[in-house]
C-alpha cells in the first residue's frame, strides 16, 4: 500500500472554531482556509481559487489560536477524512507558521 500522503498550502485563515478536547484530553480545532493563485497545467497556467476545512490537534491548535482570522498562514500536513466516519476530506494539519 502507497504510504506517501504530504500536503502543503498557503492560504488564508477564513474562518476558526472553538478549542475543544478529544476524549482522550487532546486539544483540537477545525478551521476554514481560502487560496488563491496560478499553477502551471499542461503548458499553460490555471487560476485556482478554492476553500478547504482543516483540523488541527494538540500543540498546532493551541498555535492556531493565536493567529488572527484573515492571516495569511502556510499549513503542511495530510488529507484525510474530516470525522471517522465521514465521507468530505479535510487537511489535517500538523505544521502551521503565519505569514508576515
Amino acid at each position: 500500500m502507497p504510504g506517501t500522503n504530504r500536503f502543503a498550502i498557503d492560504a488564508i485563515l477564513t474562518e476558526r472554531g472553538t478549542l475543544r478536547h478529544t476524549p482522550a484530553g487532546i486539544p483540537a480545532i477545525e478551521c476554514e482556509l481560502s487560496h488563491r493563485s496560478q499553477q502551471p497545467e499542461a503548458g499553460g497556467e490555471r487560476r485556482v481559487e478554492c476553500e478547504m476545512r482543516a483540523v488541527a490537534f494538540g500543540a498546532v491548535a493551541e498555535a492556531l489560536l493565536r493567529i488572527d482570522v484573515g492571516s495569511a498562514v502556510r499549513c503542511e500536513g495530510f488529507v484525510a477524512r474530516r470525522y471517522r466516519t465521514g465521507t468530505s476530506l479535510a487537511l489535517h494539519v500538523t505544521r502551521i507558521e503565519q505569514d508576515s
